[in-house]
Protein backbone atom coordinates (compact mmCIF):
# COMPACT_ATOMS: atom_id res chain seq x y z
CA UNK A 1 0.00 0.00 0.00
CA UNK A 2 1.34 3.44 -0.93
CA UNK A 3 2.01 5.65 2.04
CA UNK A 4 1.85 8.94 0.15
CA UNK A 5 -1.95 9.48 0.10
CA UNK A 6 -2.09 9.15 3.92
CA UNK A 7 1.18 10.96 4.64
CA UNK A 8 0.38 14.05 6.72
CA UNK A 9 3.89 15.47 7.10
CA UNK A 10 4.52 16.09 3.40
CA UNK A 11 6.73 18.95 2.16
CA UNK A 12 3.82 21.23 1.20
CA UNK A 13 2.02 20.81 4.54
CA UNK A 14 5.24 21.63 6.46
CA UNK A 15 5.69 24.77 4.30
CA UNK A 16 2.09 25.79 5.13
CA UNK A 17 2.79 25.36 8.85
CA UNK A 18 6.00 27.42 8.64
CA UNK A 19 4.27 30.16 6.63
CA UNK A 20 1.47 30.36 9.20
CA UNK A 21 3.87 30.19 12.17
CA UNK A 22 6.00 33.08 10.87
CA UNK A 23 2.85 35.12 10.09
CA UNK A 24 1.53 34.79 13.64
CA UNK A 25 4.92 35.25 15.32
CA UNK A 26 4.97 38.57 13.46
CA UNK A 27 1.35 39.39 14.35
CA UNK A 28 1.60 38.68 18.09
CA UNK A 29 5.06 40.28 18.40
CA UNK A 30 3.67 43.50 16.90
CA UNK A 31 0.50 43.27 19.01
CA UNK A 32 2.61 43.04 22.18
CA UNK A 33 5.10 45.80 21.43
CA UNK A 34 2.99 48.46 19.65
CA UNK A 35 1.37 49.95 22.79
CA UNK A 36 4.84 50.42 24.35
CA UNK A 37 6.21 51.91 21.10
CA UNK A 38 3.27 54.34 20.82
CA UNK A 39 3.65 55.61 24.37
CA UNK A 40 7.48 55.73 24.43
CA UNK A 41 8.57 56.75 20.91
CA UNK A 42 5.47 58.50 19.53
CA UNK A 43 4.36 60.12 22.79
CA UNK A 44 0.87 58.66 22.46
CA UNK A 45 -1.64 57.80 25.17
CA UNK A 46 -3.08 54.46 26.28
CA UNK A 47 -6.26 55.39 24.39
CA UNK A 48 -4.30 55.97 21.16
CA UNK A 49 -2.50 52.65 21.66
CA UNK A 50 -5.88 50.95 21.93
CA UNK A 51 -7.05 52.75 18.77
CA UNK A 52 -4.04 51.47 16.79
CA UNK A 53 -4.88 47.88 17.78
CA UNK A 54 -8.61 48.36 17.16
CA UNK A 55 -8.19 49.91 13.67
CA UNK A 56 -6.31 46.82 12.49
CA UNK A 57 -9.12 44.61 13.78
CA UNK A 58 -11.87 46.82 12.32
CA UNK A 59 -10.46 46.72 8.77
CA UNK A 60 -9.79 42.99 9.11
CA UNK A 61 -13.37 42.25 10.19
CA UNK A 62 -14.81 44.56 7.50
CA UNK A 63 -12.97 42.76 4.69
CA UNK A 64 -13.31 39.23 6.10
CA UNK A 65 -16.83 38.50 4.69
CA UNK A 66 -15.57 39.37 1.18
CA UNK A 67 -12.38 37.30 1.45
CA UNK A 68 -14.07 34.11 0.24
CA UNK A 69 -15.38 35.93 -2.83
CA UNK A 70 -11.89 37.37 -3.52
CA UNK A 71 -10.34 33.88 -3.26
CA UNK A 72 -13.02 32.44 -5.58
CA UNK A 73 -12.51 35.24 -8.15
CA UNK A 74 -8.69 35.35 -8.23
CA UNK A 75 -7.85 31.81 -7.10
CA UNK A 76 -5.97 30.59 -4.02
CA UNK A 77 -2.50 31.02 -5.51
CA UNK A 78 -2.88 34.67 -6.55
CA UNK A 79 -4.85 35.57 -3.40
CA UNK A 80 -2.22 34.04 -1.11
CA UNK A 81 0.85 35.38 -2.89
CA UNK A 82 -0.64 38.77 -3.73
CA UNK A 83 -1.95 39.40 -0.21
CA UNK A 84 1.34 38.05 1.19
CA UNK A 85 3.49 40.45 -0.86
CA UNK A 86 1.38 43.51 0.06
CA UNK A 87 1.25 42.45 3.73
CA UNK A 88 5.08 42.14 3.76
CA UNK A 89 5.47 45.59 2.14
CA UNK A 90 3.31 47.12 4.87
CA UNK A 91 5.50 45.33 7.43
CA UNK A 92 8.48 47.32 6.12
CA UNK A 93 6.41 50.54 6.18
CA UNK A 94 6.57 50.59 10.03
CA UNK A 95 10.21 51.64 9.57
CA UNK A 96 9.00 54.86 7.91
CA UNK A 97 6.36 55.75 10.53
CA UNK A 98 7.15 59.07 12.23
CA UNK A 99 3.80 60.15 13.69
CA UNK A 100 0.69 58.77 15.33
CA UNK A 101 -1.43 59.50 12.25
CA UNK A 102 0.90 57.66 9.87
CA UNK A 103 0.90 54.65 12.20
CA UNK A 104 -2.92 54.60 12.38
CA UNK A 105 -3.11 54.71 8.56
CA UNK A 106 -0.62 51.83 8.24
CA UNK A 107 -2.50 49.78 10.86
CA UNK A 108 -5.85 50.22 9.09
CA UNK A 109 -4.47 49.25 5.65
CA UNK A 110 -2.38 46.40 7.09
CA UNK A 111 -5.50 44.80 8.60
CA UNK A 112 -7.14 44.48 5.16
CA UNK A 113 -4.39 42.23 3.79
CA UNK A 114 -4.10 40.30 7.06
CA UNK A 115 -7.78 39.37 6.67
CA UNK A 116 -7.37 38.02 3.13
CA UNK A 117 -4.09 36.27 3.94
CA UNK A 118 -5.35 34.44 7.04
CA UNK A 119 -8.49 33.37 5.18
CA UNK A 120 -6.71 31.88 2.16
CA UNK A 121 -4.01 30.01 4.14
CA UNK A 122 -6.63 27.62 5.57
CA UNK A 123 -7.98 26.14 2.27
CA UNK A 124 -4.40 26.04 0.93
CA UNK A 125 -3.19 24.02 3.94
CA UNK A 126 -6.30 21.83 3.75
CA UNK A 127 -5.33 20.91 0.17
CA UNK A 128 -2.22 19.10 1.45
CA UNK A 129 -3.91 17.17 4.30
CA UNK A 130 -5.09 13.60 3.53
CA UNK A 131 -8.89 13.19 3.70
CA UNK A 132 -8.72 10.63 6.52
CA UNK A 133 -6.53 12.92 8.67
CA UNK A 134 -8.31 16.30 8.35
CA UNK A 135 -8.92 16.69 12.09
CA UNK A 136 -5.33 15.87 12.96
CA UNK A 137 -3.88 18.04 10.18
CA UNK A 138 -5.99 21.13 10.86
CA UNK A 139 -5.20 20.73 14.56
CA UNK A 140 -1.47 21.02 13.83
CA UNK A 141 -2.15 23.98 11.52
CA UNK A 142 -4.03 25.87 14.24
CA UNK A 143 -1.31 24.89 16.69
CA UNK A 144 1.18 26.83 14.54
CA UNK A 145 -1.02 29.90 15.15
CA UNK A 146 -1.06 29.33 18.90
CA UNK A 147 2.73 28.89 18.97
CA UNK A 148 2.88 32.41 17.57
CA UNK A 149 1.10 33.55 20.76
CA UNK A 150 4.10 32.27 22.74
CA UNK A 151 7.09 33.03 20.50
CA UNK A 152 5.91 36.40 19.12
CA UNK A 153 5.69 38.30 22.43
CA UNK A 154 8.78 36.49 23.77
CA UNK A 155 10.81 37.55 20.71
CA UNK A 156 9.59 41.17 20.76
CA UNK A 157 10.04 41.73 24.48
CA UNK A 158 13.52 40.16 24.46
CA UNK A 159 14.85 42.08 21.44
CA UNK A 160 13.48 45.47 22.49
CA UNK A 161 15.48 45.23 25.74
CA UNK A 162 18.75 45.33 23.78
CA UNK A 163 17.95 47.50 20.76
CA UNK A 164 15.54 50.08 19.30
CA UNK A 165 11.96 49.66 18.11
CA UNK A 166 13.05 50.35 14.51
CA UNK A 167 15.53 47.46 14.59
CA UNK A 168 12.75 45.23 15.95
CA UNK A 169 10.36 46.34 13.15
CA UNK A 170 13.07 45.57 10.60
CA UNK A 171 13.65 42.10 12.05
CA UNK A 172 9.90 41.38 12.12
CA UNK A 173 9.61 42.48 8.48
CA UNK A 174 12.37 39.99 7.60
CA UNK A 175 10.49 37.24 9.49
CA UNK A 176 7.27 37.89 7.55
CA UNK A 177 9.30 37.95 4.29
CA UNK A 178 10.72 34.50 5.07
CA UNK A 179 7.15 33.27 5.62
CA UNK A 180 6.24 34.77 2.22
CA UNK A 181 9.08 32.80 0.57
CA UNK A 182 7.56 29.58 1.96
CA UNK A 183 4.23 30.43 0.28
CA UNK A 184 5.98 30.85 -3.11
CA UNK A 185 7.50 27.36 -2.69
CA UNK A 186 4.02 25.78 -2.55
CA UNK A 187 2.50 24.10 -5.62
CA UNK A 188 -1.09 25.30 -5.26
CA UNK A 189 -3.72 23.78 -7.55
CA UNK A 190 -6.96 25.55 -8.43
CA UNK A 191 -10.33 23.80 -8.48
CA UNK A 192 -12.42 24.05 -11.64
CA UNK A 193 -15.33 26.43 -11.14
CA UNK A 194 -18.81 24.94 -11.43
CA UNK A 195 -20.47 25.76 -14.78
CA UNK A 196 -23.38 27.56 -13.09
CA UNK A 197 -20.98 29.87 -11.27
CA UNK A 198 -19.42 31.06 -14.52
CA UNK A 199 -22.73 31.73 -16.27
CA UNK A 200 -24.76 33.27 -13.45
CA UNK A 201 -22.28 35.73 -11.98
CA UNK A 202 -23.93 38.95 -13.14
CA UNK A 203 -25.84 39.50 -9.86
CA UNK A 204 -24.22 40.03 -6.47
CA UNK A 205 -25.95 38.20 -3.62
CA UNK A 206 -25.52 37.28 0.04
CA UNK A 207 -24.33 33.86 -1.19
CA UNK A 208 -21.18 35.61 -2.48
CA UNK A 209 -20.02 36.58 1.00
CA UNK A 210 -21.72 34.19 3.46
CA UNK A 211 -21.75 30.40 3.65
CA UNK A 212 -25.07 29.53 5.32
CA UNK A 213 -24.05 25.94 6.04
CA UNK A 214 -21.43 27.05 8.58
CA UNK A 215 -23.42 29.76 10.38
CA UNK A 216 -24.29 27.49 13.33
CA UNK A 217 -20.72 26.31 13.99
CA UNK A 218 -19.46 29.86 13.35
CA UNK A 219 -21.85 31.20 15.99
CA UNK A 220 -20.46 28.62 18.43
CA UNK A 221 -16.98 29.94 17.52
CA UNK A 222 -18.20 33.51 18.19
CA UNK A 223 -19.36 32.57 21.70
CA UNK A 224 -16.12 30.65 22.31
CA UNK A 225 -14.05 33.67 21.20
CA UNK A 226 -16.21 35.95 23.37
CA UNK A 227 -15.25 33.92 26.46
CA UNK A 228 -11.59 33.54 25.39
CA UNK A 229 -11.25 37.34 24.94
CA UNK A 230 -11.19 37.59 28.74
CA UNK A 231 -7.92 35.61 28.72
CA UNK A 232 -6.39 37.32 25.70
CA UNK A 233 -7.13 40.88 26.85
CA UNK A 234 -7.25 40.74 30.65
CA UNK A 235 -5.15 37.90 32.07
CA UNK A 236 -2.14 40.28 32.26
CA UNK A 237 -3.89 43.11 34.20
CA UNK A 238 -5.60 40.52 36.43
CA UNK A 239 -2.26 38.89 37.24
CA UNK A 240 -0.85 42.35 38.02
CA UNK A 241 -3.57 42.91 40.65
CA UNK A 242 -2.49 39.62 42.24
CA UNK A 243 1.22 40.57 42.11
CA UNK A 244 1.79 37.74 39.61
CA UNK A 245 2.81 39.75 36.55
CA UNK A 246 6.30 38.18 36.50
CA UNK A 247 4.71 34.75 35.99
CA UNK A 248 2.31 35.70 33.16
CA UNK A 249 4.80 34.84 30.39
CA UNK A 250 5.02 31.30 31.77
CA UNK A 251 1.19 31.13 31.63
CA UNK A 252 1.33 31.25 27.82
CA UNK A 253 4.21 28.78 27.67
CA UNK A 254 2.22 26.30 29.83
CA UNK A 255 -0.83 27.00 27.63
CA UNK A 256 1.14 26.10 24.47
CA UNK A 257 2.86 23.08 26.07
CA UNK A 258 -0.49 21.63 27.22
CA UNK A 259 -1.96 22.09 23.77
CA UNK A 260 1.09 20.49 22.13
CA UNK A 261 1.00 17.54 24.52
CA UNK A 262 -2.58 16.49 23.69
CA UNK A 263 -2.49 17.49 19.99
CA UNK A 264 -1.53 14.05 18.53
CA UNK A 265 -4.40 12.30 20.37
CA UNK A 266 -7.00 15.02 19.80
CA UNK A 267 -6.61 14.93 16.01
CA UNK A 268 -6.76 11.13 15.86
CA UNK A 269 -9.86 10.97 18.09
CA UNK A 270 -11.55 13.59 15.88
CA UNK A 271 -10.83 11.58 12.72
CA UNK A 272 -11.82 8.20 14.21
CA UNK A 273 -14.77 9.05 16.47
CA UNK A 274 -16.02 12.36 15.10
CA UNK A 275 -15.86 15.99 16.27
CA UNK A 276 -18.19 15.70 19.27
CA UNK A 277 -15.87 13.15 20.90
CA UNK A 278 -13.30 15.98 21.16
CA UNK A 279 -15.52 19.08 21.39
CA UNK A 280 -17.59 18.06 24.46
CA UNK A 281 -14.59 17.32 26.73
CA UNK A 282 -12.78 20.41 25.36
CA UNK A 283 -15.65 22.65 26.47
CA UNK A 284 -15.52 21.06 29.94
CA UNK A 285 -11.74 21.58 30.23
CA UNK A 286 -12.09 25.19 29.02
CA UNK A 287 -14.82 25.90 31.61
CA UNK A 288 -12.76 24.36 34.44
CA UNK A 289 -9.79 26.51 33.39
CA UNK A 290 -11.95 29.64 33.60
CA UNK A 291 -13.17 28.63 37.06
CA UNK A 292 -9.58 28.18 38.26
CA UNK A 293 -8.66 31.64 36.88
CA UNK A 294 -11.57 33.14 38.87
CA UNK A 295 -10.03 31.89 42.14
CA UNK A 296 -6.39 32.51 41.11
CA UNK A 297 -4.23 33.32 44.14
CA UNK A 298 -0.71 32.13 43.25
CA UNK A 299 1.46 31.33 40.26
CA UNK A 300 0.56 27.65 40.70
CA UNK A 301 -3.18 28.21 40.27
CA UNK A 302 -2.41 30.50 37.32
CA UNK A 303 -0.33 27.80 35.63
CA UNK A 304 -2.92 25.11 36.47
CA UNK A 305 -5.58 27.20 34.72
CA UNK A 306 -3.24 27.44 31.70
CA UNK A 307 -3.13 23.62 31.52
CA UNK A 308 -6.93 23.35 31.38
CA UNK A 309 -7.39 26.30 29.01
CA UNK A 310 -4.57 25.02 26.76
CA UNK A 311 -6.17 21.57 26.52
CA UNK A 312 -9.73 22.95 26.31
CA UNK A 313 -9.60 26.04 24.09
CA UNK A 314 -6.46 24.78 22.33
CA UNK A 315 -8.37 21.66 21.19
CA UNK A 316 -11.73 23.36 20.68
CA UNK A 317 -10.80 26.01 18.14
CA UNK A 318 -9.13 23.71 15.53
CA UNK A 319 -12.02 21.23 15.82
CA UNK A 320 -14.64 23.92 15.17
CA UNK A 321 -12.62 25.22 12.22
CA UNK A 322 -12.24 21.73 10.74
CA UNK A 323 -15.97 21.12 11.20
CA UNK A 324 -16.70 24.31 9.24
CA UNK A 325 -14.40 23.21 6.40
CA UNK A 326 -15.92 19.72 6.25
CA UNK A 327 -19.47 21.12 6.08
CA UNK A 328 -19.07 22.48 2.53
CA UNK A 329 -17.90 21.53 -0.95
CA UNK A 330 -14.28 22.38 -1.79
CA UNK A 331 -15.36 25.24 -4.09
CA UNK A 332 -17.06 26.96 -1.12
CA UNK A 333 -14.22 26.45 1.35
CA UNK A 334 -12.99 30.05 1.11
CA UNK A 335 -16.50 31.33 1.85
CA UNK A 336 -16.83 28.92 4.78
CA UNK A 337 -13.56 30.10 6.32
CA UNK A 338 -14.36 33.80 5.78
CA UNK A 339 -17.79 33.32 7.44
CA UNK A 340 -16.24 31.36 10.32
CA UNK A 341 -13.49 33.93 10.98
CA UNK A 342 -15.82 36.91 10.58
CA UNK A 343 -17.96 35.66 13.47
CA UNK A 344 -14.89 34.54 15.45
CA UNK A 345 -13.26 37.98 15.05
CA UNK A 346 -16.50 39.71 16.08
CA UNK A 347 -16.58 37.51 19.19
CA UNK A 348 -13.03 38.56 20.12
CA UNK A 349 -13.60 42.25 19.40
CA UNK A 350 -16.99 42.57 21.12
CA UNK A 351 -15.85 40.25 23.92
CA UNK A 352 -12.87 42.45 24.78
CA UNK A 353 -15.10 45.52 25.09
CA UNK A 354 -17.89 43.77 27.04
CA UNK A 355 -15.45 41.96 29.35
CA UNK A 356 -13.80 45.29 30.14
CA UNK A 357 -17.18 46.74 31.12
CA UNK A 358 -18.07 43.71 33.27
CA UNK A 359 -14.67 43.81 34.98
CA UNK A 360 -15.08 47.53 35.71
CA UNK A 361 -18.48 46.84 37.30
CA UNK A 362 -18.02 43.48 39.06
CA UNK A 363 -14.27 42.75 39.18
CA UNK A 364 -12.03 40.10 37.59
CA UNK A 365 -13.13 37.13 39.73
CA UNK A 366 -16.85 37.37 38.93
CA UNK A 367 -16.09 38.05 35.26
CA UNK A 368 -14.07 34.85 34.87
CA UNK A 369 -16.75 32.84 36.69
CA UNK A 370 -19.30 34.34 34.25
CA UNK A 371 -17.05 33.19 31.38
CA UNK A 372 -16.99 29.64 32.80
CA UNK A 373 -20.81 29.58 32.85
CA UNK A 374 -20.87 31.01 29.33
CA UNK A 375 -18.60 28.22 28.06
CA UNK A 376 -21.07 25.61 29.41
CA UNK A 377 -23.92 27.55 27.74
CA UNK A 378 -21.94 27.45 24.46
CA UNK A 379 -21.59 23.67 24.85
CA UNK A 380 -25.40 23.41 25.01
CA UNK A 381 -25.73 25.62 21.92
CA UNK A 382 -23.28 23.35 20.09
CA UNK A 383 -25.23 20.25 21.15
CA UNK A 384 -28.57 21.68 20.04
CA UNK A 385 -27.67 23.39 16.75
CA UNK A 386 -24.47 21.73 15.48
CA UNK A 387 -24.01 18.20 16.83
CA UNK A 388 -27.60 17.09 16.13
CA UNK A 389 -27.51 18.34 12.54
CA UNK A 390 -24.02 17.17 11.73
CA UNK A 391 -24.97 13.78 10.30
CA UNK A 392 -27.60 15.20 7.95
CA UNK A 393 -25.17 17.89 6.71
CA UNK A 394 -22.48 15.27 6.05
CA UNK A 395 -24.96 13.08 4.21
CA UNK A 396 -25.92 15.94 1.88
CA UNK A 397 -22.33 16.51 0.68
CA UNK A 398 -21.44 15.02 -2.71
CA UNK A 399 -18.93 12.17 -2.83
CA UNK A 400 -15.42 13.14 -3.93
Amino acid sequence: MSASPERLWNRSFVLCLLNNLFLFIYYFALLTILPVYIMKDLGGSVKEAGLALTLFLVSSIAVRPFSGMIIEKFGKKLAMRGAGVIFALFAFSYLLVDSMWSLLAVRFLHGIWFSILTTVTVPVANEFIPESRKGEGMGYFVMSTNLGVVFGPLLALTIVQFTSFKVLFGLLAVIISIGLIFSFMLKITELAKPQATVVEKSKFSLHDIIEVKVLAVSFVALLTAFAYSSIMSFITPFSETKQLLAYTGIFFIVFAASMLLVRPWVGKIYDRKGPSAVIYPSFIFFAIGMMIVSVMSSQWTMWLSAVFIGIGYGSLFPCLQTLAIQSVEKQRMGHAISTFFTLFDIGLAVGSVVMGMIIAQYGFEKTYMFCAVMVIFTLLIYRQYVARKQLSISASLPEE
